[in-house]
């Protein structure tokens, strides 16, 4: 089967200056955009808490979303995931924990009133904890089980859940050594749904935790895997083909990386692991579809002594166009059912990764191959201005 029965005669390059205009102006209001905009980082790169939550009779996004606003949790982030009969959504919240800076100094000041303390560590937000030493037992051993139950009413009366009061043991400079570990965001989550959402019963199917430091190394870990990629597709591209062919791959990588970050960027989805997953893939797929036209260009350079740069990539374009609709649309044909029946992060990769097939299929064409000629042009002109300088001091 052919999709284009005869070879084309389509001039490709001619519009490439008009081209290489939109796609710089694209390029730049994304780029502006992220700088000031940033992306709407997931919990893998922000750090917080994820929760899915699956209700068992409909309900709106915005229901949940003032309820969680109802409950105090203003920085409450709903998504619907799947179809609207489904009440399934993604609920994300900063923090992994209830003890916040101002839970831990009213904690601290209840913990310093269970009797005499020696000490009191400074509070680990990120996991939660508090560690305090006191002189004496909070109570004898048979009912030190009851003395740290009502110490840990005491604490969630000031407003935070509390998971568990633990004794860790004798200190060696005399003492009890207590830690205190505060209950996840999950469960404040859960709570303040039922309490303002009364009648909704609903089920947590999934909770995802990560801490900003965690989430800070995931993100670097991310930008140096496309470093890194980028930089070895480069040194592949320098030596399976000429110099001037170099450049030309990695500016068509770096725009087809633009252009995906801008779905993420305009349509506000979730930036986090995924994301890079998808910009990987376009980074490879845009490089493939590049050194297939360059592959033919360099045979048609062979053929054509003499012919002029641009004409013979457009007959490279228009011979390995037929190819090109062919593997484009097959992959697209698969993204497109995801689209339809994915949902959360499937939608997002396959959303992402369908821009990434179409900008990656133009700009093999439109930014590779202009920025090639411009390169042989210059290096022409440049021998051109030696051989002349040549000349002329022959000629004196």
């Amino acid at each position: 089967m052919q999709i284009i029965k005869n070879k084309t005669n389509i001039d490709f390059i001619g519009k490439r200056r008009i081209a290489l205009l939109l796609s710089s102006l694209l390029n730049l209001g994304v780029l502006v955009g992220i700088a000031i905009f940033g992306f709407n980082l997931g919990v893998d790169f922000a750090g917080g808490t994820l929760v899915e939550v699956k209700f068992k009779e409909p309900v709106s996004a915005d229901a949940v979303r003032e309820a969680g606003d109802k409950g105090g949790l203003h920085d409450l982030t709903v998504q619907r995931i799947g179809a609207d009969a489904d009440a399934s959504f993604l609920l994300r919240m900063g923090g992994t924990t209830q003890l916040t800076a101002d839970a831990a100094t009213k904690a601290e000041g209840v913990v310093k009133g269970l009797g005499e303390t020696k000490f009191v560590q400074k509070p680990d937000l990120d996991n939660g904890l508090l560690n305090f030493r006191m002189a004496a037992p909070l109570a004898p051993a048979e009912d030190d089980k009851a003395a740290r139950a009502k110490a840990k009413a005491a604490i969630e009366a000031v407003g935070v859940g509390v998971k568990d009061v633990v004794r860790v043991g004798e200190a060696q400079g005399g003492g009890i050594d207590y830690q205190v570990q505060f209950a996840g965001m999950e469960l404040k989550i859960s709570s303040v749904l039922r309490q303002n959402l009364p009648g909704k019963d609903f089920e947590v199917r999934r909770v995802d935790y990560v801490g900003p430091q965690v989430g800070k190394q995931l993100r670097n870990k991310g930008i140096m895997a496309l470093l890194w990629a980028s930089l070895f597709i480069l040194i592949y591209v320098a030596f399976r083909f000429e110099f001037k062919f170099g450049p030309g791959a990695l500016m068509a990588m770096l725009h087809d990386l633009v252009m995906v970050a801008g779905y993420f960027l305009v349509s506000r989805r979730e930036f986090n692991l995924t994301s890079i997953a998808v910009l990987l893939t376009v980074l490879g797929y845009s490089i493939n579809d590049t050194i297939v036209i360059y592959d033919r260009i360099r045979e048609e350079m062979a053929r054509f002594k003499g012919k002029p740069l641009p004409e013979i990539i457009n007959i490279a374009v228009n011979d390995t166009l037929s190819r090109t609709i062919l593997t484009s649309g097959v992959t697209a044909l698969s993204l497109v059912g995801l689209l339809i029946f994915g949902v959360g992060e499937i939608f997002d990769f396959a959303a992402a990764m369908l821009i990434g097939i179409i900008v990656g299929t133009y700009s093999s064409v439109y930014i590779a191959s202009p920025l090639t000629i411009w390169l042989d042009e210059r290096a022409a002109a440049q021998q051109s201005g030696g051989n002349n300088n040549k000349l002329k001091a022959k000629t004196a």
